[in-house]
């Protein structure tokens, strides 16, 4: 049975997950740190990597959405390929104005030695989960598809103001994060800190660019 007094810390202070590197090399890790979570409860996962094993990618997936495990996902650095479907899956996504997530199709390699009969299943199998994974991340962004295979077709690196615009996240400055996080705070009140710090953002790239119009002007 575990501990209640597990269970109230994490009620206070939510696990806190780093995703860094190649999924498939910290997927032992993750599994573990994931299981960690109490069914229901939060944690907060924080995402730099390249991406990784497409298999890695779903059953990160499962486990958030089997355990009801409430997930903030925050994009560092990068989040791309296979991260991207763990991301898509936390019910709070938050971005710098630097994170940087690249769609595109999968990419699969074969054994040196390999039949053909075997090849061509692999190759069928691996189409169909390409297809179904697509379908699958439209639906945990709840963006459209069509969309979706357009990124991916066109090899994508898209920004964090533009996973703002397309509503996919939240876009947030370099701020303490307890303020955003804290569960004393209300939602109307994280969107408020949220949006002031955006514009923020939005405030110093417009000056950058209005000061170096003024130079060329010169």
């Amino acid at each position: 049975m575990r501990d209640t007094s597990d269970c109230e810390e994490q009620e206070q202070h939510p696990v806190e997950i780093a995703l860094v590197g190649d999924m498939t090399e910290s997927e032992s890790e993750m599994t573990d740190r994931l299981l960690s979570v109490r069914p229901g409860g939060e944690c907060t996962i924080y995402f730099d990597s390249p991406g990784g094993s497409p298999y890695s990618a779903m059953s990160m997936v499962g486990l958030l959405k089997l355990r009801g495990i409430r997930a903030t996902g925050i994009v560092t650095g990068e989040c791309s390929s296979a991260a991207l479907w763990p991301f898509a899956a936390c019910t709070r996504r938050l971005v710098l104005s630097t994170s940087v997530l690249l769609f595109h199709p999968m990419k699969w390699q074969s054994e040196e030695h390999i039949g053909i009969a075997e090849a061509s299943e692999w190759s069928r199998h691996f189409s169909q989960l390409e297809r179904d994974m697509d379908v699958l991340l439209g639906d945990l962004f709840g963006l459209s598809h069509n969309l979706i295979a357009e990124w991916i077709r066109s090899h994508r690196y898209v920004t964090g103001k533009q996973m703002l615009d397309a509503g996919l996240s939240e876009l947030i400055g370099l701020v303490p994060l307890m303020d955003l996080l804290s569960p004393e705070s209300k939602p109307s009140d994280r969107d408020r800190k949220a949006t002031k710090s955006s514009r923020r953002v939005s405030s110093a790239h417009t000056k950058r660019s209005q000061g170096l119009r003024r130079h060329a002007g010169e």
